[in-house]
């Protein structure tokens, strides 16, 4: 079940953080580390501060961009530690520790977000997460080393998987529906933008933050496979009508 988590850093500027991370992930019993294009890696320095989790490293997989690291996940959960201009739903790790064991469990792949070492992620990047994640550190002394953050969930992920661990087998329970996946999340919100902006009801010129917003609603809807096939029909077919086109309604 921990082999459906993957620890996400975007964007690392120094190696021995991914080190440390990998170390950190290792000791909890982690061992998928996906690489946004990095600055610097492979690195002796990120060996050395591995410490023995060289098979981390070696099987680490380095991608360009963010959404092709999250690629296949039904659950993403990103590290903020700034106010945001549109609040989003927040955990504390004990939570996300407890989210990401039960989402990895029923054979879903999690991913654990964390940003640059120096300015975190950016807006767009957190509003790719389904939840944000807020480690609560002294407010006089705030900002946690990236390897330390990653040991902190790291932990809480484990102590989560351990007390499923120790409990009492129960009996088989209907399989939840599969979730959409974020690359199918990402494909849907070009198409929604792009059929809302064709109804006149959203302005390119002008877009605010309704893009933002639809993001949020619909990341805390855990939309399903079905689901998202309606939503991508109940589009097109819009599209459709919009453009003079024939169509013909479908149930999924």
């Amino acid at each position: 079940m921990l082999q459906n988590i993957r620890v996400v850093l975007v964007n690392t500027s120094h190696p021995g953080n991914i080190g440390g991370a990998a170390r950190a992930m290792k000791n909890m019993g982690l061992g998928q580390l996906v690489l946004v294009a990095p600055h610097s890696f492979p690195a002796p320095e990120a060996s050395a501060r591995a410490s023995g989790a060289d098979d981390v490293l070696a099987n680490a997989r380095v991608v360009p961009t963010l959404e092709e690291a999250l690629a296949g996940c039904a659950l993403v959960l990103g590290t903020s530690a700034r106010d945001r201009s549109l609040p989003w739903p927040m955990l504390e790790p004990r939570e996300c520790g407890h989210k990401t064991v039960v989402a990895a469990a029923g054979g879903q792949p999690v991913a654990l977000v964390f940003g640059r070492e120096h300015a975190g992620l950016t807006n767009d990047e957190l509003q790719r997460c389904h939840f944000h994640v807020h480690i609560p550190a002294n407010p006089d002394f705030s900002s946690l080393n990236l390897a330390a953050a990653v040991q902190v969930l790291a932990y809480e992920v484990r102590t989560a998987w351990l007390a499923t661990q120790g409990a009492p087998a129960a009996g088989p329970e209907p399989a939840a529906p599969a979730l959409a996946t974020m690359d199918q999340m990402e494909g849907f919100y070009r198409h929604l933008e792009t059929t809302l902006v064709e109804v006149g009801f959203l302005d390119p010129a002008n877009p605010r933050h309704l893009m933002a917003r639809l993001r949020r609603l619909f990341g805390r809807s855990n939309v399903d496979h079905t689901e998202m096939s309606i939503l991508r029909g109940i589009l097109t077919e819009t599209q459709k009508a919009v453009r003079g086109e024939p169509h013909k309604r479908k149930e999924p």
